[in-house]
C-alpha cells in the first residue's frame, strides 16, 4: 500500500476570500483536517460549504495524537494541516508534525497562500529585500532578552504581538538604545485594516488617544 500525504494548507488571515482555489479543492478532498481550533476552521468550511471532518491539533497535541496521525498517513490517508489563520509552520505548532512526517519518509506538500508576514511587509513601503522574522514576542520569560536582541539586527525586524500586550511592547520599543521607525500592521485584510507608521512614542500616543486601535492582532515592523 502506498503511503499517504500531508498537505500544509494556508488559510485566510482575515478576509475569507483570501484562499486559493487549490486550497479549497484540497480541503474538500482530504480524509480529514488537522486544525488548532475546530470552531475557527469550522467557520471557514461552512463559508465554502465543505463537510470535511475536523480533528484538533494544537501545541498541546500528545505523543499518542502524533502517532495516530503518522499511522493514518502510513495507511494511505491524505491529511490537511491548517492553522487558525495564515500559513502553518510559521510561529505555529504544526512544524513539529511536519518534522515527524518528513522523518517518516512521507510526502509533505505545500499549498501556499496568505501570510501575515509578507502581507505586512508588502504594504509597509520598506526599501530593500531583506528582513528578520522573530515570531511572537515572549509573554513573560525571555521578553526582556527579546527586546535587548533587537540592537543586533541591521535589517528590518518583523514580529507578532497581541492586542493585550501591544502597549507594553511600544513602551519597550520606546526605551531601546537607538532611534527607530515602527510600522504596525493592524487587522490585516479585514474591514478596518490599517498600517500605522511612526516612532514608538508617536504610535503610543496615537493608540492611547484611540483605544479602539489597540484591538486586533498586530504585525510589528521595526526599522532603524
Amino acid at each position: 500500500m502506498e503511503t499517504g500525504k500531508l498537505s500544509v494548507v494556508a488559510t485566510p488571515i482575515g478576509n475569507m476570500e483570501d484562499i486559493t482555489l487549490r486550497a479549497l479543492r484540497v480541503l474538500s478532498e482530504v480524509d480529514y483536517i488537522l486544525c488548532e481550533d475546530t470552531r475557527v476552521t469550522g467557520k471557514l468550511l461552512k463559508h465554502y460549504e465543505l463537510n470535511t471532518k475536523l480533528r484538533r491539533y494544537d501545541v498541546h497535541a500528545s505523543e499518542k495524537t502524533h502517532q495516530a496521525v503518522l499511522a493514518d498517513l502510513e495507511g494511505g490517508k491524505h491529511i490537511a494541516l491548517v492553522s487558525d489563520a495564515g500559513t502553518p509552520g510559521v510561529s505555529d505548532p504544526g512544524v513539529l508534525l511536519v518534522q515527524m512526517v518528513r522523518e517518516a519518509g512521507i510526502m509533505v506538500e505545500a499549498i501556499p497562500g496568505a501570510s501575515a508576514v509578507t502581507t505586512a511587509f508588502s504594504i509597509a513601503g520598506l526599501t530593500g529585500n531583506q528582513f528578520v522574522f522573530l515570531g511572537f514576542v515572549p509573554q513573560k520569560k525571555g521578553r526582556q532578552t527579546f527586546f535587548e536582541s533587537l540592537s543586533s539586527f541591521a535589517q528590518p525586524v518583523i514580529f507578532f504581538e497581541s492586542t493585550h500586550r501591544i502597549m507594553k511592547t511600544l513602551d519597550a520599543l520606546e526605551n531601546l538604545p537607538f532611534e527607530c521607525r515602527v510600522s504596525l500592521g493592524r487587522e490585516l485584510t479585514k474591514l478596518y485594516e490599517e498600517m500605522l507608521i511612526g516612532t514608538p512614542s508617536e504610535l503610543k500616543e496615537l493608540l492611547t488617544e484611540n483605544p479602539k486601535k489597540q484591538k486586533g492582532e498586530f504585525v510589528v515592523i521595526l526599522q532603524k
